[in-house]
This record gives C-alpha cells, structure tokens and sequence, in this order.
C-alpha cells in the first residue's frame, strides 16, 4: 500500500497539525479530528514505508501466513487522498523546537505547525551482548521484521526466543504451527511473571510444553555462538542451547527521545494528562510513548496496547477540536496463542487473592482478582462472556461497588447476570 500523497522530500511547508509517528495513536487522532469536522491541514510522518496498520497481528497471524499484508492496514487509500492531510513516510523527524513551532526531518525537510501530537510509539529493547551482530537475531516490531525472519521459519529449524512474556510466547506459538523447533529462553523464574500471577503463568507455561515448546527459565543470556549467522544462545549457566534463529523478546523502550530534547516533561513515557496535553502549550502525546493518569485506577500508568492509543487519540482529538472529553478506562488486552484465546480487564499488579471460574484443566476460565475486597481484574481464557461482562464489572468496582466472589464463579449465574 503506497501513500496516496507524498511531501516533497526537502522542502519548508507549514500545518496546523504535524501528527508524529504513524502508528494506531496517530491514525485515530487523525479519523476522530477527521470525524469531528476538523477543517485545518495536517501533516502525518512515519519513520517506515507504511501508512498505520496493525501491530498485534504480527506476531501471530501475519508471522504464520494467513494473514496478508494489505490487511494489516487500519485505513484504506481512499481514507487519505480525499483529506486535507499531508503524509511524509520513510521520514525520521530528528529535532522538534517546541518554542518555534517546528520540526526538522533527516532528509532536511522542516515543518512548521500550530499544534504537534508526539505518537512515536516504542522500540524493541536491546540486548547488547557478544555475538549480537550475528544474522538471523530478529527483533519483533515491524512489517519488516516478519518479512526478514518469516522465511527462516521452516519445518525442523531451531528457533530461540529469548523472553517468555506475551510476544515471546505468540512468536512461539505461530513458530509450532509451521513445523520450527522452538526453545523460550526466559530469565525470571516463570513465564509471564512481569504482568500476571503464577497461576496464569503455569497454564501458559504447560499450554506451550504441550505443544513441543521447551521452556528454560531462570536463565540468562550472556552470548550469541556463530561466525557470520547465529548458531546458537550461550546462557550463564553455560549451557549452548542451538538456534537457526533468534528472536528477542526482552520488552520495549518509549521512544520519548524527541520530546525530552524539546524539553517536554519525561518520567517513564511523556508525561500527559487525561486530554493527551504534555508541559508544553500546544504539544500532545498519545500511545506507546505516554505516561498518563487513570483516575478510574488512581495512579499514572504507561501503558502498551491497542486500546489505550485509541483512547488516548481520541481525548487528544476532542481537546483540539474544542470540545475535550477526558480518556478515562480499564486498561484491557489480549492475546491469542494457538487456539487458546486470552483476555485481560484492569491490571492484576495490586491483587492479593483470586477466585476461579470454570478449571484450568478444561482450558476455559476466568481468574477473578481481588485487592482486598476490590475487584481489580479479571483473565478470561476462552470466557468471552466473562471477559466483556468483566470490563463494566471492574469499572463499577473503581467506584466502590463491591462483587461477591461466590457469585462470580458460579457457573449455574450467566455473566451477563452480574450487570443488573
């Protein structure tokens, strides 16, 4: 998919709106200002060749195949070429001076604008460790990504990931479907451990062993074995565990870089508040790269997910067409590993006691969590039902109501029950 309208490549141009990064955040900034009969000009600058399109499906359906390139994109040309929008892609902006109101671009373009919105979402963690330099080490972010590592994945060849949280585990699941031998490399003690409970982590865990899937945890990675392409995974135990390829999987970095030269506020994300605004008049962020405050959860959270950078868009969006709606929601994901289906409302961080519907035997439950007497979230494997019901649940619960536990895991009371 080519951009429908390109900037010339250096040039000084003016709007009134320079939307930085294209990503989810800065599509839905552009579709609500679009939406909300916003009638300035915009300009949209990516760092890769694409306009915005899907991430989640990377790791999974797009990794094994049955997802299609053209399919990942979250707006058609037709949505662009009819807009007052200006798209610059391929284009890394290098210095933004918030004082003067412009952008500068590495092929020497400037831009000048009223308002700017930073959505320069996040970047794979390093692991700078020996042997890094070797082909076939892939990170998992981008379109590119999968389509450098997609044709390594053979039946037979041996593939590390290193990491065992969500895109560690997707990446390996996609990985056993197409016939690879795939080993987790993980260092805490269980998989998962940075953003749920044990009880989760034992299931995933088991899902995977079941599937072929070795699971070392509790190991660091101290080097890659190779000449010109990886080997293998040096770990500090001494072990060599053997790899065609790697993947890593280790987290992601805000890419906050841009907006801490500016001046603007920084402390885990780009400091904003519930509009998207950052210390900076007439700068905004949203997505990947913000911390915000979530009134609803009462602290401030940076957040990864799909949802969040709709949310976040939209608040940004209201602010500038005048008419500001607050991003106020329970943090909600998911996860498809296989043909099991996770889903997660609110944040388990916090809890301190769980209650279960349905078994983990059986493969479909849903894991209530409590602080204290507080519902907090809920983890629905293959509970539809549960998981939406659960959404309005734990935002009721932030305001004081409180759910019996019985109740909620007494498979004879429907999920939709719990709403009245």
């Amino acid at each position: 998919m080519a951009s429908p309208q390109t900037a010339p490549e250096t040039a000084r141009s003016t709007c009134d709106i320079a939307v930085i990064g294209a990503g989810q955040a800065a599509l839905q900034t552009i579709a609500s200002l679009m939406a909300g009969g916003f009638d300035g000009t915009v300009t949209l600058i990516g760092d890769e060749p694409y306009l915005p399109y899907q991430r989640p499906p990377l790791s999974k359906k797009f990794l094994n195949g049955t997802f299609e390139r053209d399919r990942l994109f979250l707006k058609p040309d037709s949505f662009y070429a009819d807009k007052p929008i200006n798209i610059m892609l391929d284009t890394q902006v290098t210095e933004l001076d918030a004082a003067a109101k412009s952008l500068t671009c590495a092929n020497g373009a400037t831009i000048a604008f009223s308002k700017a919105v930073i959505c320069t979402g996040s970047r794979p963690r390093a692991l700078p460790i020996p042997g890094s330099e070797l082909k076939n080490i892939f990170d998992l972010r981008t379109i590119a990504d999968i389509e450098a590592m997609r044709p390594h994945f053979k039946p037979a060849a041996k593939m590390v990931v290193v990491g065992g949280g969500y895109i560690g585990l997707e990446t390996a699941a996609s990985a056993r479907q197409l016939g690879v031998d795939v080993t987790i490399v993980e260092a805490a003690e269980r998989v998962l451990e940075r953003v749920t409970k044990p009880e989760l982590s034992k299931f995933f865990h088991q899902l995977h062993l079941d599937e072929g899937v070795e699971i070392i945890t509790s190991a660091q990675v101290s080097g890659f074995a190779g000449e010109t392409h990886v080997s293998g995974v040096t770990l500090n135990t001494g072990a060599l565990v053997p790899a065609d390829l790697v993947v890593l999987g280790i987290g992601i970095v805000p890419n906050v870089e841009l907006a801490e030269t500016a001046g603007v506020s920084v402390d885990d994300g780009i400091v904003v508040d519930a509009l998207g605004r950052t210390s900076h008049t007439d700068i905004y962020a949203a997505g990947d790269c913000t911390n915000h405050p979530n009134d609803l959860l009462g602290r401030r959270l940076r957040l990864e997910s799909v949802p969040n950078a709709i949310d976040q868009g939209k608040a940004v969006a209201s602010d500038i067409l005048g008419a500001p709606v607050e991003y106020a929601a329970i943090p909600w994901f998911w996860s498809d590993q296989y043909e099991t289906k996770l889903q997660i409302a609110g944040l388990s961080d916090t809890a301190d006691s769980l209650s279960l519907r349905g078994s983990y035997e059986s493969g479909s439950f849903a894991i209530f969590h409590f602080a204290g007497s507080q519902l907090v979230c809920v983890e629905a494997v293959n509970r539809p039902a549960e998981f939406m019901a659960a959404r309005q649940l734990i935002k009721e619960a932030a305001s004081g109501r409180v759910y019996d536990a019985d109740m909620l895991v007494d498979e004879t009371v429907k999920p939709k029950s719990w709403l009245g």
